[in-house]
């Protein structure tokens, strides 16, 4: 069974930088993905990104273009969501998650998921 650990969330200034990571314990299959999303009160969870781990395609949402990068190290079983111009908005939980097979039509739905990371705080100032 794979766990998921986050780390790396911490507080910044809007404008500024901070790199996730999340590291897979156990064998993640040859067609996993592992998603980003995030969880702000008073809001719905949004999905921020996905990456297939394998082919390390990536899909990201519309709110976060340009400025966040989804990477993956195969050897290391981690993820990273690279977050730069970060902005007050950006606030939230963020947590990793996985699942066995993707479907690039529905990446974005945390339902699809069944393994998820714990979650990091991300506080970003004005």
């Amino acid at each position: 069974q794979v766990h998921l650990v986050e780390s790396g969330g911490g507080s910044v200034q809007a404008g500024g930088s901070l790199r996730l990571s999340c590291v897979a314990s156990g064998k993640l299959a040859s067609s996993a993905c592992m998603a980003w999303f995030r969880l702000a009160p008073g809001k719905e969870r949004e999905g921020v990104g996905v990456i297939y781990f394998s082919q390390g395609r990536t899909y990201y949402a519309d709110s976060v273009k340009g400025r966040f990068t989804i990477s993956r190290d195969i050897a290391k079983n981690t993820a990273y969501l690279q977050m730069n111009s970060l902005k007050p908005e950006d606030t939230s939980v963020y947590y990793c998650a996985t699942r066995e097979r993707c479907d690039s039509m529905n990446w974005y739905r945390g339902e699809e998921y069944n393994t998820w990371g714990q979650g990091t705080q991300v506080t970003v100032s004005s």
